[in-house]
């Protein structure tokens, strides 16, 4: 069996007897040659450092050596944001943990670990802070190099949270650990390429505030009039029931409102959005990023071809191009047992259609009017926008 033993910047001294037990009798122990550097000369094994890039790499080291005793080493707790998790999926694993480094930096800044929000910037755009950006909460960023401190830091004074609170910690637990304090809006100092960024957020007085709940003012998305607003957005979401890792289709995204709010419920929920102009998948892109979830994953295409090799959603919400041939049927077959499907239909063809799916397969249809209080000649009268049937059904 391979064993994976996490170590932090404490090198040896650090690890469990159990963990240096395993790393004496391994054949062969891969990992990188920072962590090789903190290793004892006196270790027998062969060392084997990943190649670059790591992930596609790893099926062909582990069958290279799959009759030696192996051991892999992971920086602090391999199933946390570490190798340990990546090579769990592939082959049976004895992981032996040292404290993560969020585990140290709680400790080191007193804080509680479970109410603290981790964002990790490793092989991942920095941009995912924008979604843990709240007054009043704590975050720790997990930094690719020394230089995500600095791209944290003009994130954050971008988004109106320069009076922020941050703290790098670098090389946590080691001989070279150190740990400064400072503001996003004065951050100027370089960095270890080895620290987490501890952050207490604070916002100007005129920043704009970004809740987690559906319903996102219009404002904050690029678009050029396709997209859902945001009062029927709020009832949209609601309808389709997110749930921590649920997969959503955005088939016709628009800007792709929809499924960006889908991902901002819960950090594990997963989309995909599905849409064929050119221009529009731009901005979904951008949106994506601006509002902390660039993992939304974009399809470039026209339903239903663009949804032959994609995986089977939890969820489905069709805003545009409903009456396209073939795509509610593609969409209901592809729609997992229990998964919920949303169409919001603003033409007479579409509610015709709709209708016609509530009596072949059931489900509720619902009549949804917003009137907005707007100037109107001097004074606030009341401007309504198109009414929209929506059409929720459970397979």
């Amino acid at each position: 069996m391979l064993t994976v033993v996490g170590i932090g910047a404490d090198g040896w001294v650090g690890l469990s007897a159990t963990a240096r037990d395993a790393l004496g009798t391994a054949e062969v122990i891969v990992g990188s040659a920072r962590q090789f550097a903190l290793l004892p000369g006196s270790l027998t094994a062969t060392r084997v450092e990943w190649p670059s890039p790591l992930l596609p790499a790893i099926p062909g080291v582990l069958d290279a050596h799959r009759d030696r005793v192996l051991c892999v080493l992971s920086s602090g707790d391999p199933m946390f944001h570490g190798i340990g998790t990546t090579l769990s999926r592939l082959t049976r694993v004895r992981v032996l943990p040292h404290p993560s480094s969020v585990a140290v930096a709680c400790a080191r800044m007193g804080w509680a670990g479970d109410d603290v929000e981790v964002v990790s910037t490793v092989a991942r755009p920095v941009e995912r802070l924008h979604a843990a950006l709240h007054p009043g909460r704590r975050v720790l960023v997990l930094s690719e190099t020394g230089d995500t401190p600095t791209a944290v830091a003009a994130l954050l004074r971008a988004r109106g949270f320069g009076p922020s609170t941050m703290t790098v910690l670098e090389e946590l637990g080691g001989p070279g650990e150190r740990i400064v304090t400072g503001t996003a809006a004065g951050w100027a100092g370089a960095s270890g390429p080895l620290n987490v960024v501890a952050i207490e957020c604070a916002a100007d007085p005129g920043a704009r505030r970004l809740p987690r709940a559906p319903g996102l003012p219009d404002d904050v998305y690029e678009h050029d009039g396709q997209i859902t607003e945001r009062e029927v957005r709020a009832v949209t979401v609601a309808a389709l029931a997110p749930e921590p890792g649920q997969l959503l289709w955005d088939v016709g995204a628009g800007s792709g409102s929809v499924g960006i709010e889908w991902l901002r419920s819960h950090p594990a929920c997963r989309a995909v959005a599905v849409e064929p102009r050119a221009d529009r998948a731009d901005r979904i892109e951008r949106n994506a990023l601006s509002l902390g979830v660039p993992g939304l994953r974009l399809v470039r295409g026209s339903a239903p071809a663009a949804l032959a090799s994609l995986p089977a959603p939890d969820a489905v919400f069709v805003g545009g191009g409903a009456t396209a041939p073939g795509v509610l049927p593609a969409c209901w077959a592809a729609l997992r047992p229990g998964g919920r499907l949303v169409v919001n239909a603003v033409t007479v063809e579409s509610e015709a259609l709709v209708a016609q799916w509530r009596t072949d397969v059931g489900g509720e249809l619902t009549r949804l009017a917003v009137n907005r209080a707007e100037p109107i000649d001097g004074v606030i009268g009341w401007r309504p926008l198109l009414p929209v049937t929506q059409w929720v059904a459970v397979k």
